[in-house]
């Protein structure tokens, strides 16, 4: 009996507490849904900083409250706070089971990835979009502007890709060119090197001849400065009275040599005082 009685009492404080934390629930999302009715005011009248305060209090008491993630998306997305914004709809097309949300969540994250020019995601978004709601035909405007500008975002990545590639090239041959270019100027210097250093070497050379064919050179000069014998312009007549002129002299120095001999010394005389 006993027994039954603490049952009882712990069943009871059991409900007890299930009951009081049923409340809180129930308190905690009244809060939340007039917190979100404040913040929807607040963003017709495009106070949107003050409205994202509101949405956010709102998920502060019910952290699972789809419409107040939603709002709270459009709130950031006002803001042009747009990666926010898409975390925000994320959580509304992952939580919530009404295909008309998911469908708008979907949608309004197309329009972020619009914004972001993520024209392939936003594509991929729209399509999630008709996919929960097909016959929403601004979804369907939208997906095809978002596919126009993926196949012009695609053709201008190409036509870059392929710009890049040119200019690497180009900056390839011209560095090729450069170093042809320098190699071609160092093998000129260096035969003009050699070059110079031949026509040095050729210059010794004939300095060194010159200065062996300088004696050889010198010694002719001076043997071109030696007097010449002249040959004789006499004629026979006059070579032969030449002959009887010297012979005459001749005989005359050699009567008069003689004629001294005959006289004899000269003696020395005593003086007569």
């Amino acid at each position: 009996m006993k027994n039954l009685q603490n049952i009882l009492i712990i069943l009871a404080f059991a409900l007890s507490a299930t009951v009081n934390a049923q409340q809180d629930t129930l308190k905690l999302q009244r809060e939340a849904r007039a917190l979100l009715r404040d913040g929807n005011k607040l963003y017709n009248k495009e106070k949107y900083s003050d409205a994202a305060i509101a949405y956010r209090k709102a998920l502060g008491k019910n952290s699972k409250y789809e419409k107040a993630s939603y709002n709270f998306g459009n709130t950031l997305y006002q803001e042009k706070k747009y990666k926010e914004a898409i975390e925000q709809f994320e959580v509304t097309t992952k939580t919530s089971k009404n295909k008309i949300e998911q469908a708008e969540a979907y949608h309004n994250i197309g329009n972020a990835m619009m914004e972001e020019k993520q024209y392939e995601q936003a594509v991929e978004a729209f399509k999630n979009s008709l996919r929960r709601n097909p016959n929403d035909d601004e979804t369907r405007y939208n997906l095809a502007v978002a596919q126009k500008e993926a196949k012009k975002q695609q053709q201008n990545q190409k036509d870059d890709k392929d710009k890049n590639k040119d200019q690497n090239q180009q900056k390839k041959d011209q560095q090729e060119q450069d170093n042809k270019d320098k190699q071609n100027d160092k093998n000129k210097d260096q035969k003009g090197d050699d070059k110079d250093k031949k026509d040095d070497n050729q210059d010794q050379k004939n300095d060194d001849q010159n200065n062996q064919q300088k004696p050889n050179q010198d010694q002719k000069d001076k043997q071109n400065q030696q007097p010449k014998p002249q040959q004789g312009n006499m004629t026979p007549e006059q070579m032969k009275q030449l002959l009887e002129s010297l012979n005459n002299e001749e005989n005359k120095t050699q009567k008069k040599m003689n004629a001294q001999k005959s006289k004899g010394r000269k003696v020395k005389q005593e003086k007569d005082w």
